[in-house]
């Protein structure tokens, strides 16, 4: 799994490589093999030995695509999903070359949570053109070319479906 602390470069990713039983594992933490013993786990928390240090991690709260917890005394943003603003956009048609697609379809369902531009704007590649909320996570949907803003087919407080055209950039 591919995560990111907010405020930190780089991304992580960790895996579990072994099962040892009785709780007890080999997890791959960025190519670096490390044990890990789970103490107790419940729907607050973990508190587990990792390498021969004790840690202790409270779940604050988690969606889709972050989870707010507390490691050792110290608040932390765990982003889930680092890479899905890219992911959005490339399948909204910024993936393709410049000018080939007219309409902005929306890659995810969700509910529309605020449109940031207007009919007869003009828009760049890559700027915020609506904000999608779709399972308890808000997605920012990204103009896939230069142009101006021919029309827009949401409205704010509405949804879409996957594909649902939600602008057209001309």
């Amino acid at each position: 799994m591919e995560c990111k602390i907010e405020d930190i470069e780089g991304i992580f990713n960790g895996e579990i490589v072994e099962n040892l039983g009785n709780n007890d594992y080999v997890i791959k933490l960025n190519d670096i093999e490390q044990n890990l013993k789970i103490l107790n786990m419940d729907s607050r928390g973990i508190e587990f030995i990792l390498d021969q240090k004790y840690q202790k991690v409270k779940y604050l709260e988690s969606g889709t695509s972050k989870m707010n917890l507390i490691v050792n005394g110290i608040p932390i943003t765990l982003n889930l999903r680092a890479n899905l603003d890219e992911i959005v956009y490339k399948n909204t048609g910024g993936g393709g070359p410049e000018g080939s697609e007219i309409a902005l379809k929306s890659q995810i369902p969700g509910k529309v949570v605020s449109i940031a531009v207007q009919e007869g704007a003009s828009i760049k590649k890559g700027e915020a053109v609506c904000v999608l909320e779709s399972m308890k996570m808000q997605v920012t949907v990204k103009a896939h070319k230069d142009g101006k803003i021919k029309s827009i087919k949401i409205k704010e407080g509405g949804t879409v479906a996957k594909n649902d055209v939600i602008a057209e950039v001309e």
